[in-house]
């Protein structure tokens, strides 16, 4: 409930905008919008709603479950890094540079047409979605978290080893506290980075937003309508995830 609460305050103002525009928008081509297409008042448009809103459970399993595994894989990359030795440093450099130079759309499609072949497995829609969206965020994450990391004052690192905590230990209760506090921002909008990236996942197939989306536009024959209450959706989602994160920069920040 207290997560519920300051999410829905910060989405007021933005809806009642969105429906403001929409209403002007809707007087001035009413000739023009077929929207019985997405009316709930008709059963027709009540169905492909019901159709396009399921398709938010996958969009959110997708990019939740890809962007938990970029964040440890993320972290794994980032340690190097920080090696005052030149070969992990080089390891480190070498992964972000190589994932941060192909292009998304593009590691999707290997990943779901290159990788069975390469390495003799089967592998799903959603999961080749997940893996390949989580080792293209990896390399984003790894970069925030060198950043937040090495921006920790080195008196914390002497304070931890005058206690007598090894690497392990300085890194788990001492350093990564305080650095996940500073990048929180840069981890939401990455989150908010990933829903929105999910939606190239639907050129594999998978029943995401996007990809129904475009199977409505298929059978109803009005793209305008359908992209429009799309648009909404993401908008929504993605206006309650950033109200999320600022709430919890909010807490952080009074602990």
């Amino acid at each position: 409930m207290n997560l519920i609460k300051p999410c829905l305050f910060q989405l007021s103002f933005w809806l009642r905008l969105a429906a403001l525009f929409s209403l002007l928008l809707l007087g001035g081509c009413a000739d023009n919008w077929g929207w019985y297409v997405v009316s709930p008042a008709t059963e027709t448009g009540r169905q492909n709603l019901a159709f396009l809103i399921d398709g938010l459970y996958y969009t959110m399993a997708l990019s939740v479950t890809a962007i938990s595994i970029s964040i440890c894989l993320g972290l794994i990359v980032a340690l190097p890094g920080l090696s005052a030795r030149r070969t992990p440093k080089t390891i480190n450099r070498v992964f972000v540079e190589l994932v941060r130079a192909i292009p998304i759309l593009v590691l999707i499609l290997w990943v779901y047409y290159g990788l069975p072949q390469v390495a003799g497995i089967s592998i799903s829609v959603f999961w080749a979605g997940v893996l390949a969206l989580a080792i293209s965020d990896s390399a984003f994450q790894a970069e925030i978290f060198r950043a937040g990391i090495q921006s920790i004052d080195r008196g914390q690192y002497e304070a931890a080893q005058s206690i007598s905590l090894n690497y392990r230990n300085t890194m788990r209760y001492v350093i990564l506290p305080q650095a996940i506090k500073r990048i929180l921002p840069a981890l939401g909008n990455q989150l908010v980075y990933m829903l929105k990236m999910s939606s190239l996942v639907s050129v594999i197939g998978m029943q995401e937003l996007t990809r129904r989306a475009n199977e409505l536009v298929v059978t109803e024959y009005r793209p305008l309508e359908i992209y429009t209450i799309l648009v909404l959706e993401y908008l929504v989602v993605i206006l309650i995830v950033s109200a999320g994160v600022r709430w919890l920069e909010r807490r952080l920040d009074t602990s």
